[in-house]
């Protein structure tokens, strides 16, 4: 069960970096969901950032394993995906919600196995 966990924080941790990064660049691409929902590209960035962050968090859950700082990362992350589910489900756009609904499920995963 501890490699499993290991594996998934690890690939959260880069989804999380990856998107964070993107949507703090201002790339297109990386905004392109924030838009889709009417969030503005201020505020993204801003939520980019804090990805960015908490995925930084989460590797640092991967050394050393019972640290608060991962646990508040990952804590973070769920706070995050989860805000971003209201966003989708306010602006009645849940079809495009389903990225945030698998990471939540995802760090949900690793929240209950850790």
């Amino acid at each position: 069960m501890h490699i499993t966990h290991n594996i998934l924080l690890g690939l959260l941790a880069v989804i999380f970096l990856v998107s964070g990064l993107f949507k703090l660049s201002g790339n297109p691409k990386g905004l392109e969901g924030t838009r889709h929902v009417n969030v503005p590209d201020k505020l993204a960035r801003v939520i980019g950032a804090i990805e960015a962050i908490l995925s930084i968090g989460m590797l640092y859950a991967l050394r050393y394993q019972d640290s608060v700082i991962g646990w508040l990362a990952i804590l973070g992350a769920w706070c995050t995906m989860g805000g971003a589910v209201y966003a989708h489900s306010r602006a009645n756009k849940m079809k495009s919600a389903a990225p945030a609904i698998i990471l939540l499920i995802a760090l949900s995963v690793v929240l209950v196995i850790a």
